[in-house]
């Protein structure tokens, strides 16, 4: 009885294992609502999609729009499109695309050509190439990516990101657990800051049960705060 006892928790566990794997191997799709302040004011709503292109693609969308104060009146929106591989369980970022609109137009893209491992980034002026760095990511799927790296045990985190003209080593650190409240919900939370530059960014993760922060606060493109509302799988 003992021995068919032992065989039976080593089956449970060899399934355990294999789900948590087939898991792991595949990042599953989901829709995240956010609301956006600035400066403690609304501003508008945020809409990140994550789904699957096939052939270990996907697409990774962060549509903002602006619904309260000047960024209704301007008509003030934002627009950023990543397409990725699944590469070692993580993103690694073959295309992306960013369009601001408020009192101007900005846009930037990039590709990536894994074959040969160059980088092209064009804001409009010319194109600037540089060369790729395996793992690397844009500055659209960070917080994703960081969220995968806390899921897996990670206390802190590099990131190879691609900015403009070069492939930039930026470093996270789990500060420490905090209670969070948002509108989807009062959390314990991960707190995560940025440790190699002086742009301010904060998130605060539940890495168990989102792959994206439930509360974010930085500086880069706009002093914003963004705090979930929803999060929805298939």
């Amino acid at each position: 009885m003992r021995t068919h006892n032992l065989l039976r928790s080593l089956l449970a566990g060899l399934a355990l294992a294999a789900s948590t794997a087939a898991f792991a191997a595949q990042p599953t799709p989901f829709t995240a609502t956010y609301a956006v302040t600035s400066q403690g004011q609304p501003m508008g709503e945020a809409t990140i999609t994550l789904k699957s292109l096939g052939n270990g693609q996907y697409e990774y969308s962060n549509q903002t729009q602006g619904t309260s104060g000047l960024a209704a009146a301007l008509g003030a929106s934002s627009s950023d499109i990543t397409r990725f591989r699944w590469n070692g369980n993580a993103p690694e970022t073959e295309s992306y695309s960013s369009k601001v609109v408020a009192f101007k137009t900005k846009q930037r893209s990039m590709q990536v050509n894994w074959d040969t491992r160059q980088v092209s980034v064009d804001e409009g002026k010319g194109a600037t190439r540089y060369a790729a760095v395996p793992g690397m990511v844009d500055r659209n799927t960070i917080s994703y990516a960081l969220g995968l790296a806390l899921r897996g045990g990670n206390q802190s985190v590099s990131l190879p990101v691609g900015v403009r003209q070069h492939v930039e080593q930026q470093q996270f650190k789990v500060q420490g657990s905090e209670s969070v409240k948002v509108p989807a919900g009062s959390f314990q939370a991960e707190r995560v800051t940025r440790t190699d530059s002086d742009k301010h960014f904060d998130a605060w993760y539940v890495p168990n049960k989102y792959p994206l922060p439930v509360k974010l606060a930085q500086s880069d493109g706009g002093d914003l705060t963004l705090e979930l509302v929803r999060f929805q799988q298939p």
